[in-house]
């Protein structure tokens, strides 16, 4: 079970750190990703963190603004949120995979947590 929170209502140019929670003790044999969804639009991938946290990827639209870390020994991956958009607006949701490396497809990802609101305005 993945647990995400962190999210909430910032102005454009402000942070944000999302966390999620994963419950058992097999969180360190999983891929983990962040994926948003807007209104009206389809869920995309945001970055993704191997096993031991050695590699990352980042989807273009947030490389160099958002961070993805994770800390096995608490169960927890973070995606820390720089000098956010309005079109950054999306319900953002931790998954975890079982593959042995990072994929950006959402089917990939075989737990999926129940999702944290981001509101930027402008």
């Amino acid at each position: 079970q993945l647990q995400a929170s962190g999210g909430g209502l910032v102005q454009a140019g402000d942070s944000l750190r999302l966390s999620c929670v994963a419950s058992g003790r097999t969180f360190s044999s999983y891929v983990m990703g962040w994926f948003r969804q807007a209104p009206g639009k389809e869920r995309e991938f945001v970055a993704a963190i191997t096993r031991n946290g050695g590699y990352i990827e980042y989807a273009d639209s947030v490389k160099g603004r958002f961070t993805i870390s994770r800390e096995n020994a608490k169960n927890t991956v973070y995606l820390q949120m720089n000098s956010l958009k309005p079109e950054d607006t999306a319900v953002y949701s931790c998954a975890a995979s079982t593959q042995p490396t990072i994929y950006r497809g959402q089917y990939l990802y075989n737990y999926w947590g129940q999702g944290t609101q981001v509101t930027v305005s402008s």
